[in-house]
Order: C-alpha cells, then sequence, then structure tokens
C-alpha cells in the first residue's frame, strides 16, 4: 500500500462577473480567481485491497460518491485506465464549507495532483485541469493554482502575474447561500456595478497592491448582502480597522479583506472573532 499526501489550498475570487445565461443552463463568468494559503490536508491511500472509501474530519460532509474528492478520483481511473485495487482518501477540513472558498474543489483538485504524480505525471497540469472540468466548474482553477482569469464555466483559464505579498483576512458567517438561488435572484435585477477586469489585470502586471484592493469587485455581492445585512457588519469593520480594499468570495457567504500589515489583521481578527469563530489570516500562494 502507498499513501500520497497534497495540499487543497482555498481560492478567493478578485473579481466575480455573471455574463448571461448559456443554452446548457449554466452562466458564463470571468473571474480572477487567487489561491490563499488556508488549506485542506489529502491523504490517499493506494492499493488497500478493499472497497473504496472517504473519511473526513468534519461533520456534515460527504463521505460516499457525492464528495468532490471521490469523483475526482473516479474520474482520473476511469480516464487513465488505472486500477489503484482499493482507495482510501482522508481529508483533514480546514477551507469551511458554503463559504465561496472552493473547499470541495479544491479537494478535488488535490486528489487529481496526487494521482497524476503517483502515476508517473502522465497528464500535463493542463491537461489535469481539463479533467477537472468534469467533476466542478472551480476544479481546473483549484489544480492550476496562483492567480488567473477565469471564464465559461471556469474551464477555460489564463495565468496572470502572481499577487504582491500581502495579508489576507477572511471572515466566514454563519449562514450559508444556496448558489443556484442565488443565479436565479441575479438573473432577475439589474446587475449595477460590474469589476473592470482589464484594470485588475493592469494592477496585477504592475504588482500595484492598492489598485487590486480597490478592482475588487463581486456581482453577487450586492445580492447576498441586500439579504444578510450582518456581511456589512463584517465590511464596517474591516475598513474601520485599516484594510485596504474588502468584499464577498464566491457566491457567499465569507468575506476577506486584503491589508499592508500582519498588525492590521491581527486588530481585525480580535474585533471579529467574538461573534465569527470561522476568521482565518492567510496569504496568496
Amino acid at each position: 500500500m502507498t499513501t500520497l499526501y497534497e495540499g487543497a489550498f482555498a481560492k478567493l475570487n478578485l473579481t466575480l462577473d455573471v455574463l448571461g445565461k448559456r443554452p446548457d443552463g449554466y452562466h458564463d463568468l470571468q473571474s480572477v480567481m487567487q489561491t490563499v494559503s488556508i488549506r485542506d490536508d489529502i491523504e490517499i491511500d493506494i492499493g488497500t485491497g478493499k472497497p473504496w472509501k472517504l473519511v473526513c474530519d468534519k461533520e456534515g460532509i460527504p463521505c460516499d460518491e457525492h464528495n468532490l474528492a471521490w469523483k475526482a478520483a473516479r474520474v482520473y481511473c476511469d480516464a487513465m485506465n488505472k486500477d489503484p485495487e482499493g482507495l482510501e482518501i482522508r481529508i483533514t477540513k480546514r477551507i469551511p464549507s458554503g463559504a465561496g472558498m472552493g473547499g470541495g474543489s479544491a479537494d478535488a483538485a488535490a486528489v487529481l495532483r496526487a494521482l497524476n504524480k503517483h502515476y508517473g505525471e502522465p497528464l500535463s497540469i493542463g491537461a489535469l485541469a481539463e479533467l477537472g472540468a468534469q467533476v466542478g466548474s472551480d476544479v481546473p482553477f483549484c489544480v492550476i493554482c496562483g492567480t488567473a482569469m477565469c471564464e465559461g464555466r471556469g474551464e477555460r483559464i489564463r495565468k496572470l502575474p502572481d499577487m504582491p505579498d500581502c495579508i489576507i483576512v477572511v471572515c466566514k458567517p454563519e449562514f450559508s447561500v444556496s448558489t443556484p438561488e442565488l443565479y436565479r435572484k441575479l438573473d432577475q435585477v439589474a446587475i449595477a456595478n460590474r469589476p473592470d477586469n482589464q484594470a485588475m489585470e493592469r494592477a496585477l502586471y504592475a504588482g500595484d497592491l492598492e489598485k487590486i484592493a480597490h478592482g475588487l469587485c463581486n456581482v453577487f455581492d450586492p445580492v447576498v448582502t441586500a439579504d444578510h445585512l450582518e456581511l456589512n457588519y463584517i465590511k464596517s469593520i474591516f475598513h474601520q480597522y485599516g484594510a485596504v480594499g474588502y468584499q464577498m468570495t464566491g457566491s457567499g457567504s465569507a468575506c476577506f479583506a486584503i491589508v499592508s500589515e500582519f498588525e492590521v489583521a491581527a486588530v481585525i481578527c480580535s474585533m471579529l472573532k467574538d461573534n465569527y469563530p470561522n476568521v482565518f489570516i492567510c496569504k496568496p500562494v
């Protein structure tokens, strides 16, 4: 039996625009995504000689074929015609669920990378990301990691310069949001403020953290905030204690703030931690 180890990194959306509904029922997106140092840890036993198994240290996570990590292992083995002769996936969960941080997609991507390394890397990272699109829309980006423009359903990825070194505070409130329901709401409203993705790309190429922070924009943010005003409270703490920029990530409900110094991040965390147990300090990776 062989045990594989791989980190699964959370993602944040620096920008997120929804361009319209596609004939297949999905929506076309444009989003500059960034992986951060909040991570799950994945261990995979290969050759257990037993039926496939998945275990997770957090309650409420599916531990069967409905888990994206399990789906990723199945997709990889089927596509590459590999028989692992029994497989067990163990997930140590740190990325909060229902946060818009791509936790399940990150786990799936880590499984794909781990299996590909185990079998001698027959697939390039690009080909592995294409395979990940069969598992979920955010999986291709989570395979590649770093900073990238993601388009289509998320499967068209163009690498961008690394985000400048900075500190990021993430706060996940107790509530979560149904992504399909959120898309339905977005389809019914006029989007007043869309991200300037070209300006965000220019800021990244220039390594200008202030312009990156000022360019943060997510079309889902006002729709979710209208129903959950506590997001305004979290953002007010970010603003009051010195964040350079802040917004919600993905379809929510986590919000994040970019700050220039660790001391600022520590103060923000101390102001939030009594009301919100899921507060993190992290960095771009």
